[in-house]
């Protein structure tokens, strides 16, 4: 008889992973799952291989929650090198164009208030956006260019941090699908000369700010001083991929039938849309709902007990 294969730990949480320059989401998420030993992880949105920064990981029952921090605002500190567009729109990509660069920090500082607010972008051909199931870059790199769709994202906030004549750092707050590298190209086409993007890191996704951030290293030397049960405490709870939501309180009843996947009547419920659900005598975090017409919370995602 084969010898059944070990599925690895149940373990439940998020870990918000600083991911190296260099490694992919996926190799990052793969390198985390192995050093948890975790039966069952996913990542919460990709960031380039040249970008740096938080990412979070969703062990087990955290995988149910992973959309929201998806769908989560964002936040990016970016290098812009003036003067040179590349294919990729990062440094990572082949060389396309140069141009002499003679611009002021009071130009960049005007070409930044059209990107502010609602703005639509073009994704890059180097996106992972798929068409026909195929990654947008993996089209891009047998040569093939197809036409995208313009889609409509949110910039909170663009600011430029130092300006070094051919060089410029911002930090950029802004909602999900937003492209940087597509930012930062479209500021550089305004100034007339082109941009690409240097270095690239995410400082923060949804409620999760960038102090809370491990690298795969510390996490190693906390796993060798105080093995599974030492990282296992660096893992957030489930809810705070919602913490962000209105939190409703349930009464023992209620909470008994919403585990059972029935709408269930809270006094403290907000009149429409999700809400993070808890059981008022445990304090127990049991999932997320959404408020109906009816005023009934509909269940959506559970934690299993």
């Amino acid at each position: 008889m084969a010898k059944r294969r070990n599925k690895g730990r149940p373990i439940n949480g998020i870990l918000l992973l600083d991911k190296h320059q260099g490694v992919t989401s996926n190799g990052a998420l793969q390198m985390a799952k192995r050093m948890f030993a975790a039966a069952k992880a996913g990542h919460t949105g990709s960031l380039d291989p040249l970008a740096t920064g938080m990412l979070p990981i969703c062990f087990g029952e955290a995988t149910k929650f992973s959309q929201f921090l998806l769908d989560a605002d964002k936040s990016y500190r970016v290098t812009a090198k003036f003067g040179v567009v590349t294919d990729s729109g990062d440094a990572d990509g082949e060389v396309i164009s140069t141009q002499p660069v003679d611009i002021t920090e009071d130009q960049v500082l005007a070409a930044l208030e059209p990107f502010r607010g609602d703005i639509e972008q073009v994704p890059s051909m180097y996106s992972a956006i798929k068409v026909d199931g195929q990654p947008l870059y993996k089209l891009a790199r047998q040569g093939i260019e197809v036409e995208r769709k313009a889609r409509a994202v949110t910039i909170h906030r663009l600011e430029m941090l130092d300006f070094r004549g051919d060089e410029a750092d911002f930090e950029v707050d802004c909602t999900k699908g937003t492209y940087i590298r597509s930012l930062v190209e479209d500021i550089g086409q305004a100034l007339g000369c082109g941009a690409h993007v240097t270095v690239l890191r995410r400082l923060s996704a949804g409620p999760y700010p960038a102090e809370r951030m491990l690298t795969l290293e510390q996490l190693g030397a906390i796993k060798d001083s105080g093995g599974f049960e030492a990282i296992d405490e660096m893992l957030l709870p489930l809810s705070t991929a919602v913490a962000d939501w209105p939190a409703v309180k349930l009464g023992d009843d209620a909470a008994f039938y919403l585990s059972k996947g029935q709408p269930v009547m809270a006094s403290d419920r907000p009149r429409s849309g999700w809400v993070s659900l808890y059981q008022a005598s445990s304090e127990k975090f049991l999932g997320v709902g959404e408020v109906q017409e009816d005023g009934l919370i509909a269940p959506k995602r559970l934690i299993s007990n």
